[in-house]
């Protein structure tokens, strides 16, 4: 009997732990929660501590009261101007309406969801009505605003306040940047062949100009040795008919020498000239030279 006393009342006292561990729950410092019974919200909770409910009743559900980002894929978005961009947002909210975030998205999940549809929304709306320049000007600032209050109206609607929406990158669209890409090498290419032709051009007309100028100064070169040329040989001539009148035997006689050797000298010349010749007049006088 003993024995059925210590067992009723080892599940008795286990009974009165899971209650009592099942009426109690711990909000903490970056929590807030919401007491559900058979579904329906009963209470907020914004509090943190130690708080107790009705056991097996009631549930509870935690939401974080802290600043969360958001960041949802990148998106490609349409311009004014027809530019296509692909831009990349991120966002920043806080949950401060618990009990509307309960009745509208439930989860974290499903919110997370449902404001990247809004942001995503707001931001093809509001970039959709501008141009790439002005986008790209100092109106940025006015413009990520207008994205921000587009959001922070729509979002109130699930209990969540929008701190902040910034666009982290908006870029090109891969093909449109291969396009640009592949316009850019040409205009490059097509500017370095006009490049180099011009330098083509400029080198022949140096060149050119250079070959002009060396034929000339060769020329004027040519000129100015023919003229001094020409004088030395004139001052030749003046100078051996100066001699020549001195003693016109002796030079008759040097004439002869000069004759004599430039015919003799290799001792290979052969010659068939008559002995009375005149080139033999000198070999054939004995006495001294008549002045």
């Amino acid at each position: 009997m003993s024995d059925k006393i210590k067992i009723y009342a080892g599940i008795l006292a286990a009974l009165i732990i899971f209650v009592v561990w099942d009426s109690v729950y711990i909000v903490q410092q970056t929590e807030q929660a919401i007491v559900l019974q058979f579904g329906e919200p009963v209470r907020l909770v914004k509090e943190p501590g130690l708080k107790f409910k009705i056991p097996f009743i009631q549930k509870v559900t935690y939401y974080d009261n802290r600043l969360l980002n958001l960041d949802p894929p990148a998106q490609e978005v349409v311009l004014n101007d027809k530019k296509r961009l692909d831009v990349d947002s991120f966002t920043r909210y806080r949950i401060i309406d618990p009990l509307k975030f309960y009745q509208t998205v439930r989860t974290e999940y499903n919110a997370r969801e449902r404001l990247a549809a809004i942001v995503n929304s707001s931001v093809r709306k509001i970039l959709g009505q501008i141009t790439l320049p002005e986008l790209l000007s100092q109106q940025r600032n006015q413009i990520m605003k207008k994205i921000s209050e587009a959001v922070k109206v729509d979002a109130q609607q699930i209990g969540v306040s929008v701190a902040d929406v910034r666009i982290r990158r908006a870029d090109l669209p891969i093909d449109v940047l291969q396009a640009i890409n592949a316009r850019m090498k040409t205009e490059r290419e097509r500017d370095a062949k006009e490049f180099r032709a011009q330098g083509q051009q400029q080198a022949q007309q140096i060149r050119a100009q250079a070959d002009k100028e060396t034929a000339i100064i060769v020329a004027e070169a040519d000129k100015k040795a023919q003229i001094i040329r020409g004088e030395g040989d004139e001052q030749v001539i003046m100078i051996w008919n100066n001699a020549a009148n001195l003693d016109p035997q002796f030079y008759a006689f040097y004439r002869s020498l000069e004759a004599y050797r430039k015919a003799l000298a290799d001792g290979e010349t052969s010659m068939v000239i008559a002995p009375d010749s005149e080139f033999f007049d000198f070999f054939r006088q004995t006495g001294p030279v008549r002045r």
